[in-house]
């Protein structure tokens, strides 16, 4: 099974977040997980507000209100 710490790896090399890839997280975050697993998403929250990494999602609302 995938891990939290397995997909942002994964972003964080590619500097992007797809919309699978976000939909994952949000499963998998709704279950238990653990310290490594929270430190790694924080990491790729802090890499997205940085602009490090861009999100598919947040592309397609700019795309949509233009």
């Amino acid at each position: 099974m995938t891990r939290i710490r397995d997909v942002v790896k994964v972003a964080l090399a590619k500097g992007y977040l797809t919309l699978e890839a976000e939909e994952s997280l949000r499963k998998m975050l709704a279950n238990p997980y653990d310290q490594e697993d929270f430190q790694a998403f924080m990491m790729l929250q802090e890499a997205a507000m940085m602009g490090q990494v861009k999100q598919q999602s947040r592309e397609i609302l700019e795309t949509a209100q233009k």
